[in-house]
């Protein structure tokens, strides 16, 4: 028997707890945590078969430099002597807007972001690229004109709702919360409760809900703006609410008070009485809303997610309990980047603003590809597959081959790492320290720092570390005095007297402090990520203290110490802090501590969409008569990391769906190889008959079309998905609503 440890999964962004047993640096086995405080026990089969994801043929073991006979294996120090001198050449000729950075997430490894961002920023760039703004940057962007900051985004409070409203979100099998199937399973049965989901498919969470809005797929803002039109027609709203939290009603209430609600429910094919009582029901229930890719990859997505801040707001379900709250946090998710602001930067060829702090990688190829004298020459990629996680694979791959210089950073010979020029081995969440800081959780917030289980084979080396010796090799990193060199050996308190002696001398070096703590705490603690950590606690605003004192944590100068003490005494995680519950509108930024509901750029939009325009813009092209739905949530598929096809074996993992009357109209069968066609491109993919598919929608799930030991494994999605196919705000792509047909595989 092995030796067991306790830590996380690193598949998705709940990162539940798990017990893995380590038998000769190999996982033996692997069973959920009972002792993890946020996911008690719960696991998912993803989860249960991380060793897929960490063990298999294509983990990278050693820096490759591809050269005209393919990739040649080269030492650390070539490989980064050459990067760095490559970096400052075409920085040098072209400006900083030719270098980008793609990465800085993943779904169980963010420390790396303090490491890759300080690095682009100090070569004078902007361009960071992150799956952030692949699906919920429009969200966090109307989020942060109704809170004041794009950070200060809102969540359903679970526990204390008693209607949940799920848009576009499969719950069962995309979790996106603690212990979802738990949580959604008893919320279903408790009679005081009730479920609503709104999804044209009969997904596995519809099955369970007490109402089904089996919407017409790309119909979503215009049943939210009869929604909020049946209630504010019906006096429905919440007029103390409004009158005491909420800045902009009176400008928007016009755009609801007149529209022809029945017309637009008649376009969404749904039944206007229940959507009525759905409408009134969630304007005097103690209701919350959970809004997922449904709505967040559709038609018109920033205006709906727009739409569904005005209905929580007119419901008066904003910073309340049981409504959306703004949970806490120990480090925000992205930065706040108000367009408005003339420092931050847009895209030279396409215009989009940073949102987040991030640009929409839907983008990219165009960035690459324009004839601007200042388009991306260099893109330096981590724990990032653009050629199978980003809309339009082919446009990526003619866009790669034209850059200077592509450098990937990660655990696999991934698709996208088979087009670099340099491929540098990172090591896993399995042997480094590594956590992330999604807040999921409300009042409490938790953090769990995942430690090293597994020796690294070769030379891998944290992610963290690859961008400190980029930046020591582009002299970036300031001159570090031999007294705080030595501090490092006494107790980390002391340490922290002498950084801020070193700071006040040198106030210019903040902007380099995670590669100054990485180069002397981060030697004594055998790790740069826990070194980034104790900055991260050291620096922690005053938002944070004083929820780590709801939980024990004293209060003072050493609370950072404690807290991070705290985190390595808890390989399970632990609470670190607490949001005070009676207020949340003390976390809105605005100076009055409203929400602000107009959002002028938007109001046109909104009016736009109403039952003529869209019945137009919803007739189908004759050669596109279907609608593709390019993604699809469920227990065989995962982030393109788990390259191991054998953790599916005999399942039946990637398929078309249709519902039985559009396969009978065309002449098909289940089992049938069929070729579906978008303007973008085609794939011939077996074919799967379901009533759970919505008449005229077929669906194709993601994470497929992986290439593993000379072989393809199920389909590649976004070969079918353009990137000129994206919303017109955040630019985030539009997999949700892909005109296509299906067209019988001649022998």
């Amino acid at each position: 028997m092995g030796k067991v440890h306790k830590t996380g999964c690193v598949l998705c962004a709940q990162n539940c707890g798990l017990e893995i047993e380590v038998e000769e640096n190999r996982i033996a086995k692997v069973k959920p945590d009972k002792a993890n405080p946020r996911s008690e026990g719960y696991a998912c089969r993803k989860g249960l078969n991380v060793a897929r994801h960490q063990h298999h043929d294509q983990r990278l073991n050693y820096p490759l430099k591809k050269t005209s006979s393919g990739f040649e294996r080269i030492s650390w120090d070539q490989a980064v002597r050459e990067i760095a001198q490559k970096l400052n050449t075409i920085v040098g000729e072209h400006g900083p807007r030719s270098l980008a950075y793609m990465g800085g997430g993943g779904q169980g490894c963010h420390f790396e972001a303090a490491f890759g961002v300080r690095l682009l920023r100090a070569m004078g760039s902007q361009y960071h690229y992150s799956a952030l703004a692949q699906e919920l940057t429009g969200h966090f962007w109307v989020q942060g004109r109704a809170t004041g900051r794009q950070y200060l985004f809102t969540m359903p409070d679970h526990h204390n709702t008693d209607m949940l409203m799920a848009v576009g979100w499969n719950g069962m099998m995309s979790h996106q919360m603690p212990q979802a199937r738990r949580f959604l399973t008893a919320f279903s049965k408790d009679p005081e409760k009730i479920l609503v989901v709104i999804d044209p498919r009969r997904s596995e969470t519809a099955k369970i809900a007490d109402i089904h809005l089996p919407i017409r797929p790309g119909t979503d803002a215009l049943l939210f703006r009869a929604m909020i039109g049946i209630i504010l027609q019906n006096g429905w709203q919440a007029e103390d609410y409004i009158h005491q939290h909420v800045n902009g009603f009176q400008e928007i209430a016009p755009l609801f008070s007149d529209f022809d609600a029945r017309a637009a429910v008649d376009v969404c094919e749904l039944d206007y009485e229940k959507v009525k009582e759905v409408a009134r029901l969630f304007a005097t229930r103690r209701s919350s809303m959970h809004a997922d890719l449904g709505t967040l990859m559709g038609r018109h997505s920033t205006v709906t997610s727009y739409l569904q801040i005005i209905l929580l707001t007119v419901c008066g379900r904003m910073c309340v309990p049981g409504g959306n709250i703004i949970p806490g946090h120990l480090m925000p998710l992205g930065a706040h980047s108000d367009e408005r602001d003339h420092r931050t930067w847009r895209t030279v060829a396409t215009g989009f603003p940073a949102i987040m702090g991030t640009f929409p990688p839907n983008v990219m190829p165009e960035e690459i590809m324009s004839d601007h004298p200042e388009r991306l020459r260099a893109v330096l990629c981590c724990q990032s597959n653009p050629l199978r996680s980003y809309a339009d694979t082919t446009a990526y791959e003619e866009a790669f081959k034209r850059l200077d210089l592509l450098v990937t950073a990660e655990l696999a010979m991934t698709e996208t790492a088979s087009l670099s020029h340099y491929v540098l081995p990172a090591r896993s969440g399995y042997e480094s320290w590594d956590g992330t800081f999604f807040a999921w959780t409300y009042p409490e917030i938790f953090f769990q720092m995942r430690r090293p289980i597994l020796k690294p084979e070769g030379e891998r080396i944290e992610l963290g570390e690859i961008h400190v010796r980029l930046a020591d090799a582009l002299g970036l990193i300031p001159p570090i005095p031999d007294y705080l060199q030595d501090a490092v050996g006494g107790d980390r308190l002391a340490f922290g007297t002498e950084l801020m002696r070193y700071m006040n001398e040198h106030p210019e070096a903040s902007r380099a402090l995670p590669f100054v703590l990485a180069k002397t705490l981060g030697k004594t603690l055998g790790s740069v990520h826990l070194a980034a950590l104790w900055g991260l606690l050291q620096s922690a605003p005053q938002h944070f203290r004083e929820n780590a004192k709801r939980v024990g944590f004293k209060p003072g100068p050493a609370m950072g110490e404690e807290v991070f003490q705290a985190i390595l005494d808890h390989p399970d995680g632990v609470w670190i802090g607490r949001c005070e519950e009676g207020d949340n509108f003390t976390s809105i930024q605005h100076p009055d501590k409203k929400i602000d509901i107009f959002i002028a750029e938007l109001k046109d939009r909104i009016r736009e969409i109403e039952p003529e325009k869209e019945i137009k813009a919803l007739n189908p092209d004759q050669r596109y008569p279907l609608v593709l739905m390019a993604g699809r949530h469920m227990d065989f598929n995962a982030n393109t990391l788990m390259r191991d096809p054998s953790w599916n074996e005999g399942k039946r993992a990637c398929t078309c769906s249709i519902h039985p009357e559009d396969a009978s109209s065309l002449g098909f069968s289940d089992g049938s190889t069929v070729r579906v066609v978008t303007e973008t491109s085609s794939v011939e993919i077996e074919l799967e008959v379901t009533k759970e598919v919505r008449k005229g929608q077929i669906v194709i799930p993601h994470g497929f079309g992986l290439d593993y030991n000379g072989k393809t494994h199920g389909v590649n999605v976004n070969m079918l998905t353009s990137a000129a196919n994206r919303d017109p705000v955040a630019g985030t792509p539009i997999h949700r609503y892909v005109p296509c047909r299906i067209e019988p595989v001649k022998p």
